[in-house]
């Protein structure tokens, strides 16, 4: 039987807040496919570790899921002198070529080799038996390989807390979810965020909606779907807006800014992200998914021989989820803390659980 653990919090709590650090040095160029690209940089020093990561879509610079990823791979790179290569996925591209970036990567010599998203769980199952001798992490999937640690975590848990945030703050009693694509990841999001308003407020009625279907994925790379959405959702009432949809999230936080309603961000703590600092003001928490936590005890234990296979769990208990407060008129809000903290303590002591299928 392949080891299932739950990774201890070892990081200190400041580091889970660290911006992204420039890559100094790096080169880009574009690759063969609409939105792919790579890029090559090296720490400082020279340890001889060598990290490749393979980014969902949107890659660095989408403010949510992959940045998160890359404050991981560039503290990798400042604290242990790794060398890294980045290569990210671009929009609509075939199984094919996620399997070919892994390929390459392994075929360069990278070891570990990290993918970002699930979608490179079919991709990542053929590449990890072709290359036993390379180690390869997955984020949000699982492979069963001897050389893949999966680094999964509770979505729906963190989800919760927005949805609690989400009731307390609403003054319609009405709030909306937009997921970038229908699939079961995002589904987790849905599920928890309306446990949690309905725990708090049941007399609150949750919209959802999706800005795209499988396979097409611009549902995650299309903040102009997700202004539009939101806008729909606004001007129905809605006055507080949850959105699990990568970049796409970015225009639901400007059509709620332009409006004067509440948006909550996802996975990174999106009010300290620079390119939404002209609308952070409307960003009341976010759902946070600590994957650079991941990522970098990933690689450090890589370095250090203590690398487990298997599947890594991320939850609220170990501090791989959690919720932002970095917004005053959230931290300042005593009422709305205290409510969520509760939640919090609810779902760690067991006493909640949040689903992770939409009923």
């Amino acid at each position: 039987m392949r080891r299932v653990t739950k990774l201890a919090a070892v990081v200190l709590s400041g580091s889970l807040g660290i911006a992204s650090l420039a890559a100094c040095g790096s080169t880009s160029d574009s690759g063969t496919k609409s939105g792919a690209s790579s890029s090559a940089s090296a720490g400082s020093g020279s340890s001889g570790l060598k990290v490749g990561m393979a980014y969902d879509i949107g890659g660095r610079g989408d403010q949510s899921f992959n940045d998160s990823a890359a404050r991981g791979l560039d503290q990798a790179k400042q604290e242990l002198g790794a060398q890294v290569k980045e290569l990210s996925a671009g929009a609509n591209e075939t199984d094919a070529d996620k399997t070919q970036r892994l390929k390459d990567l392994a075929e360069a010599g990278y070891n570990p080799i990290i993918a970002i998203g699930y979608i490179y769980a079919g991709p990542l199952d053929k590449v990890a038996k072709q290359y036993p001798n390379t180690k390869f992490a997955i984020v949000d999937s699982t492979v069963d390989a001897p050389n893949v640690t999966n680094l999964v975590f509770t979505e729906e848990q963190s989800s919760y807390l927005a949805g609690v945030a989400a009731a307390v703050k609403s003054k319609t009693h009405k709030v909306g979810f937009i997921g970038g694509v229908n699939v079961p990841l995002i589904n987790k999001f849905e599920a928890g965020f309306t446990a949690g308003v309905k725990a708090t407020d049941p007399s609150a009625k949750v919209t959802a909606q999706y800005l795209s279907q499988p396979p097409d994925s611009k549902g995650f790379t299309s903040p102009d779907l997700g202004k539009a959405a939101a806008q729909g959702m606004l001007d129905k009432g809605i006055d507080v807006i949850y959105a699990a949809a990568g970049s796409s999230g970015n225009g639901a936080i400007e059509a709620a800014a332009a409006k004067k309603a509440w948006a909550i961000g996802v996975d990174s703590d999106q009010y300290k992200q620079d390119a939404l600092a002209k609308n952070k003001d409307a960003i009341l928490t976010s759902a946070l998914k600590n994957v650079d936590v991941s990522v970098l005890d990933y690689i450090k234990s890589f370095k250090d021989g203590s690398l487990k296979t298997g599947t890594v769990t991320f939850d609220l208990k170990n501090n791989g989820v959690g919720y932002s407060t970095s917004n005053p008129a959230f931290s300042g809000d005593a009422a709305l803390v205290a409510k969520v903290e509760e939640a919090k303590k609810a779902i760690i002591d067991g006493k909640v659980t949040p689903p992770t299928t939409v009923k």
